[in-house]
């Protein structure tokens, strides 16, 4: 179809097409600064309008996006646009999808790999794997869904690993002395109590209310999240189905934060207990950390420090996953590591059944 000139002097296409359900259509486009953009743009379209995979990444992207957007959470589309629009889109965003081959994908796995930051650190082995998931998510749409015969990122393989094999975390000893250098600041000495004794997520602490704990019943129940996304909050709901339970929590602590509710004027069932950001607790675990003379970990290691002191106290796999929100007991077994004193406690029980056995005998 022809494009036009406009009367400012730009470029505008009009193109007809068919919908999905067939019903005849029209589209306009207006804006563009030379006859040859105007071209571009609608070819592109009728390429998108048409499914047809002669269409640059960029174009099968929007088509991607608009399929996707809407099943997921704004939070995790946000993630996985950032991604998209950082890492892949600049790389793949003008060639032909359907013409990118796995030889492609491994040198863009190459550059990748050989990618340093500022200070000269390499991205991490788990942001590889995520972003390589995420190149071969948009080509499975491909396969699955608009007939492109194969994904070129399954056969050049997978880059970077799913699980950090390194978990940080603090004993029991280490977070006291971080929850004693703290304890000049009310708000981040009870956060980071609720964090390291039940194993909150940062999100779900965030989103908390004073309607989510139940100082009679020693409870806090766990059914939203906070996000901070483009400069607004925003509570979802939690990571997972699992991730909705109810914490009981320790008498100790809840004494403290009926406390903590207490010094809080004016606080309404609905208000957020901890009005903060998670740059806020980011930088309180830099200052106490220094001030304990502790080892600096993230913040959501506190999570990792509550599941191994469960571990370390004896308590069931299963258990354990059912009170922080593990979507499986297999998440929960990836700490075991933790305790390698615990094979040695093993070894020696093992040695004396064997022998109490010969004692009998």
């Amino acid at each position: 179809m022809p494009v036009y000139k406009d009367t400012n002097g730009s470029w505008y296409a009009m193109v007809r097409y068919d919908d999905w359900q067939g019903k005849h259509k029209q589209k306009c486009k207006r804006g563009f600064a030379t006859k040859k953009d105007a071209l571009n743009w609608e070819r592109s379209f009728m390429l998108q309008a048409n499914n047809d995979l002669d269409m640059k990444f960029s174009s099968f992207y929007e088509i991607y996006a608009n399929d996707m957007r809407g099943r997921l959470k704004e939070t995790t589309w946000s993630g996985k646009e950032n991604i998209i629009r950082t890492k892949i889109l600049p790389y793949f965003g003008d060639k032909p999808i359907s013409e990118i081959k796995s030889k492609d994908v491994l040198a863009w796995q190459n550059e990748l790999l050989r990618h340093k930051n500022k200070n000269g650190k390499p991205y991490s082995e788990t942001y590889l794997k995520t972003v390589h998931n995420q190149i071969s998510a948009i080509f499975n749409h491909a396969v699955r869904f608009y007939n492109l015969p194969s994904n070129p990122a399954a056969k050049a393989g997978s880059i970077g690993v799913k699980n950090a094999k390194e978990m940080s975390f603090w004993t029991k000893a280490e977070y006291l002395r971080f929850a004693e250098a703290i304890m000049d600041k009310p708000r981040s000495y009870y956060a980071f109590e609720i964090l390291y004794w039940c194993g909150l997520r940062v999100g779900e602490l965030l989103a908390l209310t004073s309607n989510d704990i139940d100082l009679d019943k020693g409870t806090i129940t766990v059914n939203k999240s906070y996000q901070r996304l483009k400069g607004k909050d925003l509570i979802t709901s939690p990571k997972t189905a699992k991730s909705n339970r109810v914490i009981k929590m320790p008498r100790f602590l809840c004494d403290e934060l009926g406390d903590y509710i207490n010094m809080q004027f004016g606080l309404k069932d609905n208000d957020r207990l901890f009005e903060v950001t998670k740059s806020y607790l980011h930088r309180e675990m830099d200052r106490g950390s220094k001030a304990a003379g502790v080892k600096r970990i993230r913040v959501h290691d506190l999570r990792h420090s509550h599941v191994s002191l469960l571990i370390e106290m004896g308590f069931s796999a299963v258990a354990i996953a059912d009170r922080v929100g593990h979507e499986s007991i297999e998440i929960t077994y990836r700490y075991a590591h933790l305790f390698p004193s615990k094979q040695v406690e093993m070894a020696e029980r093992l040695d004396f059944e064997r022998s109490d056995e010969k004692n009998v005998s």
